[in-house]
């Protein structure tokens, strides 16, 4: 039998292979009817990502700050899906995800341009300064 995704493309330089993903499924919470302690539609999607050979090492480490809680210790991403009450709908949900993901891992960070602060600003600046320090020092108890 032919694997329904055989290989997930991501962007022009990255695709994952179906053996690089792990699906299970698990009974969702919710409401579901008379289904909802019987069937097992949510999809449970794990992707080994510290490990892939289909991840550059700069795309790892973005992911690592992006995915937050959802990596493991061992370095697998897990994501639960459980948006809709049909299996197949759920699988192809997380694998978006996960896509969306790693798109935005693989996007490299804006490079900040240096700016000056405008001589306006820092005068004003100062002048605020003397003026908060002329209402303190007229706090002051008067001298003899």
């Amino acid at each position: 039998m032919k694997p329904l995704f055989p290989e997930m493309r991501v962007n022009d330089r990255i695709t994952i292979n179906d053996w690089e993903i792990t699906e299970s499924f698990i009974r969702a919470s919710g409401p579901g009817g008379q289904n909802v302690n019987k069937v097992e539609t949510a999809v449970q999607l794990r992707f080994a990502a510290m490990a892939s050979p289909s991840l550059p090492d700069d795309v790892k480490a973005r992911l690592k700050k992006i995915a937050g809680r959802r990596l493991t210790k061992e370095g697998e991403l897990v994501i639960e899906a459980k948006r809709y009450r049909s299996q197949e709908r759920n699988r192809v949900d997380a694998r978006a995800r996960l896509a969306a993901l790693i798109i935005r891992a693989a996007a490299p960070p804006a490079k900040r341009k240096a700016t000056r602060v405008p001589f306006s600003q820092k005068r004003k600046r100062l002048d605020d300064k003397r003026r908060r320090g002329e209402v303190k020092s007229g706090r002051a108890r008067p001298d003899d």
